[in-house]
């Protein structure tokens, strides 16, 4: 039996965790599926997988088996594509991953400048605020906010931004701006969980980080609402500049004690492209960058 069937038959039994499901995803039957990882099991001297009556799990072998094998088949597609001649126009899918109000207002506009250039590809989008493997989840391409972890992605940073305490100008006006952390104890704030998960905000002094505990009167696990809140005249919040670029831009909001941000945050277009780049990912990696460094918000 082919090697790279086997590897694939046992990828999709380990991520469907269930032989029944792995056939349907491959038209195969049931038995069929059984075979084909019995024989990589065989020819290996190792059991992959653990069965139940209800699942299927990779043991500590299968698990390590299951990247390889992942890494193995997505090459594999690459030189595919590169010997037949894919590379010459884009084409086929394309899954797209990024933080989720980032994507809303700027990984949206490449993607539907990309498909207006490339009328043969399709592309799904995959805007969540948490980190995501894009090798498990199947994705091409993703922006990340934030220090990059030593990882074998190629990376291209494209800008910067920046976490700062906001509030309307209204606000601001009549109950008075902060001067140092220590007066955000005097102002009701708008807890934004998903820029800062805890009650504690950390801010920069000179060489040394400064934390100040706060008991926020409103938490909130989406930006918008907490933008919404600040527009509001409520109180103080805190969020990353992109979030609140419009609303800097148009007077509604306005940045305090930005002598105490920390250093900025980078922000890097991310693929696991291997020898073999395929068009798709290229001329959509090269958009991204074109597009989002040319953004003077993220400068």
């Amino acid at each position: 039996m082919d090697r790279f069937h086997e590897m694939a038959v046992f990828v999709a039994v380990a991520e469907e965790e269930s032989f029944a499901a792995a056939g349907r995803r491959l038209r195969m039957s049931p038995p069929a599926v059984t075979r084909a990882v019995a024989f990589l099991e065989e020819r290996l001297g190792v059991r992959l997988l653990t069965r139940s009556t209800r699942l299927v799990r990779t043991t500590d072998a299968g698990a390590r088996y299951l990247e390889d094998a992942r890494r193995i088949l997505h090459e594999a597609d690459e030189a595919d594509e590169a010997a037949a001649g894919i590379n010459a126009t884009p084409r086929g899918h394309l899954a797209v991953t990024a933080p989720m109000l980032f994507g809303k207002l700027y990984v949206m506009p490449v993607i539907t400048a990309y498909q207006r250039t490339y009328k043969e590809t399709t592309v799904s989008a995959l805007f969540v605020d948490r980190v995501v493997n894009l090798l498990d989840e199947g994705l091409d391409v993703g922006i990340r906010i934030g220090q990059l972890p030593d990882s074998t992605l190629r990376a291209i940073r494209v800008g910067q931004v920046r976490r700062v305490i906001c509030a309307s100008t209204g606000y601001l006006k009549k109950h008075g701006v902060p001067k140092t952390p220590a007066d955000l104890a005097n102002h009701p704030i708008i807890a934004a969980t998903a820029v800062s998960a805890g009650s504690e905000w950390t801010f920069a002094n000179g060489k040394q980080k400064v934390g100040v505990k706060l008991n926020p009167r409103i938490m909130v696990n989406t930006n918008d609402g907490a933008i919404e809140a600040a527009s509001d005249g409520f109180g103080l919040t805190r969020l990353i500049s992109y979030q609140v670029a419009g609303e800097l831009a148009a007077g509604k909001l306005k940045t305090v004690l930005s002598e105490y941000e920390e250093a900025p945050l980078p922000i890097h277009v991310i693929h696991r492209e291997g020898r073999y780049g395929s068009t798709k990912v290229r001329s959509f990696v090269d958009l991204a960058v074109e597009k989002l460094r040319a953004d003077t918000a993220l400068k």
